[in-house]
């Protein structure tokens, strides 16, 4: 069984009853929440635990939602286990149907007796659905339960039980008494659901998930479980099961508010359906509906979805059409444009989407709605009547835009490349080449880098030769740029030069600012110099207007750049200022390739968890695969690095992307490769990685990234021809040892220092053993291990404790809390009460903890954990 997510007070709370219980002082538990919010789950699981122990014995019993309730329907399915005489008392008054008083002693009598010293646990689900005599039951134990050893626990959904409602009585009359006790289910958390999302596995959104769901268990586990594919179709069957049993006025409001969506008051409900105004009474009762202040919705957007997708298409077109003709009726706020877009389109309304839907997205992207924007671009340019070709191709341009500044190239890349065939067609060449410089740009994001060239190209062919100069000046910039981000600094400098040039002649600053900024950003890639240069030029392209995205993209690649050339302090100055650059320029585009910049960086200083889970964040957002490269190097190197599962699909997805990207991006993934076959002992494989990237390095590649692959190469047995490599990898490839550990040192990479370690003398290859140990890096300490008895050691000295073998971050949380208790002495089952968890779970987890710490006993991973290594260094 898994672990229930944010439950453990209550079933902290219920233990405590169930042990007060157990004294002869009994209680009822009111265990209420809306339906799916986990209340069978949790009461299971408690009961669970309590099952086959010397705690309790565990009666179940259940109402059931029948047009004819079964009478004492839970006392039915446990008298059995109550003796005989309750058996009976209750076959004879049912067949009597008379005053059900002896029933009731008869029970009492059986929950009385403790022969064996142990209390009841009688469970009573779904008390929202029990007839009148099972409340009457409840509401006779609740008068004597405080001499009882017996705790009572019933659910019911608290939704569905209205001022009017039977079981609301009840409740009233109990509301008094010392010995009931009202618990809630609240909603799972975000970060609860965010966790359950990163389980399952696969690319759903978890804050849209949230959003969707309001944290209900039962909705958040139906959508991961059809890997976020529509309304499941559980979701859908359980929804209209309670609409089903509605009447018939109130299963109108109810599609209704469907179709009106998350803002339906009661006026626009009236105007668009009076018998749906004269059924909200009963929807609000039933739970069906709630209120927000003033506004009629549904409990969650999921709720909402499936009760509108179950209408049938003409019905659910004729009801958008109505709630449009009311909304069109009185004047138009802004803030409905984007409702009114969206009744048009689904009422089939051309002309309406084609007034609306514009205006809707103007005013969504001037608040900074850009995804709303893009969608409402792309409902009026999927629209026929929507505008003539002019004014079609803005539209599409307006489209690409706002789909660019959310990171959703592929519908970019597609507006834009067809406003370009439409400006091709109205001989607008300067609208053409301005389309054609926007779309390599994309492309080169997308990692299409042939296609972006050949674009670009286009894009100065279009007007080189007259009547275009500001368009011409524009393609040449792009074209620096591209030359720039491909490691090709003569490029550069030749487009760099023609764009400043007509940026003179034109008087256009940003031009000069922004070849300059690519010519110093090219020296950094290519040699790393002149980083003072590349920042001044930077700082510069962010203070000119019109400059916004190129300086994202710089700030971006300089992090990218400073993380492979593992100048950490720049890293995480850079890091903060792109960071903040995107935020208020609206372009998270470059600022995720930052953050996946910074995951490297964390690896690098040793910071494995803190990268993993950085890593992890970035790749959650299911982002562009340029964006991917650094964060599933970084992933996969850490499960390599600690011998775990999992690295090479990771590694494989990255090579993937890595076709036409240039050295900067693909570089970094040949180095990976060989890392990780040289972690299992695969020499072979790890020289031929190498040896791939090798293979694309020019003359002006950079040094580091050449380094890295001619590392992997010389360790595991290769003989690479000695090109350029930065200083770091120079030393170690001319076997200048305690120079290269110490440069590693001063640059604050522990891991490439040990690496550096193992061509040097015995106590070297000690001191690097015993980092990896620290690390956690169990893989290289066996290959230092290898090279120690080559040298001719046999045995290795006692090092530091156990303790050591394990980056402290390499234990999550729950695993440092078992730790803990093994250091208490605690066992399986022990620990398993100390955390709320069961046995089973506990022992998971503690096999992990052995695994991870490198040890076989309990005994030995009972010590304390330090610190870690003084060289952790936070970002």
């Amino acid at each position: 069984m898994t672990d229930l997510l944010e439950r453990g007070t209550v079933l902290q709370d219920l233990a405590d009853c169930l042990e007060r219980a157990g004294q002869g002082h009994g209680q009822l538990v009111l265990l209420r929440g809306e339906a799916g919010i986990g209340k069978t789950a949790l009461v299971r699981h408690f009961a669970e635990e309590q099952d086959g122990t010397d705690r309790a014995r565990v009666l179940f019993g259940a109402c059931d939602p029948l047009s004819a309730p079964r009478p004492l329907a839970p006392l039915t399915d446990i008298a059995p286990l109550l003796g005989p005489p309750v058996t009976q008392a209750l076959e004879a008054g049912l067949r009597r149907r008379s005053d059900p008083g002896g029933i009731f002693s008869g029970v009492l009598a059986a929950l009385g007796r403790r022969a064996d010293g142990q209390p009841t646990l009688l469970v009573i689900e779904d008390l929202n659905w029990a007839d009148q005599a099972t409340l009457d039951l409840v509401r006779f134990l609740a008068r004597r339960i405080d001499r009882l050893p017996l705790l009572l626990l019933a659910t019911y959904r608290d939704d569905e039980v209205g001022p009017t409602h039977p079981l609301a009585v009840v409740l009233g009359d109990l509301a008094s008494s010392s010995a009931v006790r009202r618990c809630t289910l609240g909603p799972l958390s975000r970060r609860a659901v965010a966790d359950l999302t990163a389980a399952a596995g696969h690319p759903v959104d978890a804050h849209e998930l949230f959003d969707k769901t309001r944290g209900n268990p039962f909705y958040v586990t139906e959508v991961l479980a059809a890997r976020g594919r529509g309304v499941p179709a559980t979701v859908r069957e359980a929804v209209m099961g309670r609409v089903a049993r509605l009447p018939d006025r109130a299963r109108e409001a109810a599609e209704t508010v469907a179709v009106i969506g998350p803002r339906a008051t009661e006026p626009l409900i009236a105007a668009v359906s009076p018998d749906a105004a004269a059924g909200l009474a009963d929807c609000l009762a039933s739970g069906v509906l709630c209120t927000d202040g003033p506004v009629l919705c549904f409990r969650n957007e999921l709720a909402r979805l499936a009760v509108w997708e179950s209408l049938p298409v003409y019905r659910r077109a004729r009801l958008h059409a109505r709630v449009l003709a009311a909304m069109r009726a009185g004047p138009v706020d802004p803030g409905d444009l984007a409702r009114l877009a969206f009744h048009a389109e689904q009422a089939g309304d051309a002309a309406a989407l084609a007034e609306y839907a514009p205006r809707a997205a103007s005013y969504a992207a001037a608040l900074g709605s850009h995804r709303e924007a893009a969608a409402l671009y792309g409902s009026a340019v999927r629209n026929p009547a929507a505008a003539p070709p002019d004014r079609r191709v803005e539209l599409l341009e307006a489209q690409a835009h706002e789909s660019y500044v959310t990171g959703n190239l592929t519908e970019a890349i597609g507006a834009r490349g067809e406003a370009v065939r439409l400006r091709h067609e109205q001989g607008d060449r300067r609208g053409e080449a301005e389309d054609l410089r926007w779309l390599s740009h994309m492309q080169w994001l997308a990692v299409r880098t042939a296609e972006a060239w050949r674009t670009g190209l286009d894009a100065v062919r279009v007007v080189e030769g007259g009547g275009a100069p500001r368009e011409l000046a524009w393609a040449y910039a792009n074209l620096a740029q591209l030359a720039c981000l491909g490691h090709d600094p003569a490029t550069t400098a030749e487009y760099a030069g023609k764009a400043a040039e007509l940026g003179r002649e034109l008087g256009e600053a940003a031009l000069r600012t922004h070849a300059r900024a690519h010519e110093a950003l090219v020296r950094v890639t290519c040699h790393g110099q002149d980083w003072p240069g590349f920042e001044d030029a930077w700082h510069a392209t962010m203070a000119e207007d019109g400059l916004a995205d190129d300086a994202c993209v710089l700030g971006a690649v300089a992090c990218c750049t400073a993380a492979l050339h593992h100048d950490l302090p720049r890293l995480d100055r850079l890091t903060v200022r792109t960071c903040v650059y995107c935020r208020e320029h609206e372009l998270p585009l470059f600022l995720v390739l930052a953050l996946g910049a910074a995951s490297l960086g964390m690896l690098h200083r040793g910071q494995w968890a803190r990268a993993d889970e950085r890593a992890g964040e970035v790749l959650a957002r299911n982002p562009q695969p340029l964006h991917r490269l650094l964060p599933l190097v970084t992933a996969a190197l850490v499960r390599a690095r600690r011998g775990e599962p999992g690295a090479w699909p990771l590694l494989d997805e990255a090579l993937s992307y890595t076709e036409e990207a240039g050295l900067l991006l693909a570089g970094p993934v040949w180095a990976a490769r060989a890392e990780a076959a040289w972690l299992e002992g695969n020499d072979g494989v790890a020289v031929a990685e190498a040896g791939h990237g090798l293979e694309a390095v020019a003359l002006d590649s950079d040094p580091w990234l050449v380094g890295a692959m001619l590392r992997w190469s010389r360790l595991a047995g290769g003989m690479p021809s000695q090109t350029r490599a930065a200083e770091p990898y120079a030393l170690e490839l001319a076997g200048k040892w305690p120079e290269a550990v110490g440069a590693w040192e001063d640059l604050g990479s522990p891991y490439d220092a040990a690496l550096t370690g193992l061509g040097g003398d015995v106590p070297a290859m000690r001191r690097a053993l015993e980092t990896f140990r620290s690390l956690g890096a169990r893989p290289a300490a066996d290959r230092a291990w290898e090279r120690l008895r080559a040298a001719g050691v046999r045995r290795t000295p006692q090092g530091r404790r156990a303790s050591t073998w394990a980056n402290p971050y390499g234990l999550t949380r729950r695993e440092r809390e078992v730790q803990r208790l093994l250091c208490e002495g605690l066992t399986n089952r022990e620990i398993a009460t100390r955390l709320y968890i069961t046995p089973k779970t506990a022992a998971h987890h503690v096999a992990a903890v052995l695994a991870k710490l490198g040890v076989h006993t309990r005994q030995e991973a009972a010590v304390p954990l330090d610190d870690g290594p003084s060289w952790h260094v936070g970002t």
